[in-house]
């Protein structure tokens, strides 16, 4: 396993400048300029001035630029600068990459972490009671309720729940943060969809792990029915659900373009979308190198989880 680990660790800087490369291949082809906004009103010489400043004017110049002030190790040792700099922004000129991400990335994770901690508390048993109780009405009311997460877009579930508690209730606000009363409707928001693939994996792992030799025998030697659902076939029936977390994780907290847009959440998607819409090249490339470090460091914490949970397991052998 550890032999496996320090193979996806020594892949992991290739894999991000893979990504860095084809990321910035789309930001180049994005049509626009962000210097020739009209509410700037940039003189043709200070406008070539700020794109030298910037290396705007030079495709290559950036790429290979940013590639290497991107990780810093000496620097940050002597106390010079940060581990990781991800450039000034070309929008909001008095701040860099590096302090908008350390402003957003926090609420993003807190709402995330939030999404995942309801998806798992109430995916799992509401699979593990569906397997159970197989063909019953539990069973196609769970299916019914995963298949609805699966299939509404976010925005549909956001909307929804924010007139329904918020409008017509009155038990919620509308939007905003930093109180917890206007994290709940944004985490539900959330968790939703991942609850029901949580739901779904759940419930298929157990259908396979009940059919299994050893959980016949653990009943033959007159264990009870709560152990050996929730001791014995749960602990292999959540290895699929395990899988799915560690790309979930990633994606949720990194948070929801969508439901940061429609409550207001002042997270990473919103200055993802925004860098878009400004043409803004540097925040494009830190908003994504973000996302994908999380999803990578997400993965390998999977990996090394498996062992943990079955010990059978051996990570990186077939």
């Amino acid at each position: 396993m550890w032999r496996h680990i320090a193979v996806r660790l020594v892949l992991c800087p290739v894999l991000l400048w893979a990504i860095y490369t084809i990321t910035f291949l789309m930001a180049v082809i994005i049509p626009g300029n962000p210097f020739k906004q009209s509410e700037r009103n940039l003189s043709p010489e200070v406008q070539r001035a700020v794109e030298a400043q910037y290396k705007a004017d030079d495709n290559l110049a950036f790429y290979f630029d940013y590639l290497r002030h991107l990780f810093q190790p000496i620097k940050a040792l002597r106390g010079r600068g940060p581990l990781v700099d991800l450039g000034p922004s070309w929008q909001y000129r008095d701040w860099t990459c590096n302090q908008i991400v350390a402003e957003a990335l926090p609420v993003s994770i807190g709402l995330g972490l939030t999404a995942m901690f309801l998806a798992t508390v109430l995916g799992v048993p509401i699979g593990v009671i569906s397997a159970v109780r197989r063909n019953s009405l539990i069973d196609y009311t769970s299916l019914g309720i995963a298949l609805i997460g699966i299939s509404l877009p976010t925005f549909v579930t956001g909307t929804a729940l924010l007139i329904f508690f918020s409008v017509m209730l009155g038990w919620l606000p509308v939007g905003g943060w930093g109180k917890l009363s206007q994290l709940w409707l944004p985490a539900i928001t959330l968790a939703f969809p991942f609850m029901a693939y949580i739901a779904r994996l759940t419930r298929l792992g157990m259908l396979d792990v009940l059919e299994s030799d050893y959980i016949r025998t653990a009943r033959a030697k007159g264990l009870a029915e709560r152990a050996v659902i929730w001791k014995h076939a749960l602990k292999n029936a959540f290895l699929p659900v395990l899988s799915f977390l560690g790309p979930a994780c990633a994606a949720a907290l990194t948070g929801s373009f969508v439901i940061e847009s429609i409550f207001n959440i002042p997270g990473l998607g919103q200055h993802f979308v925004a860098s878009i819409l400004n043409r803004d090249r540097a925040m494009i490339l830190a908003t994504v190198l973000v996302y994908s470090a999380v999803i990578v460091f997400f993965n390998l914490l999977v990996d090394f989880t498996y062992s943990l949970v079955d010990p059978r397991i051996e990570v990186g052998k077939s």
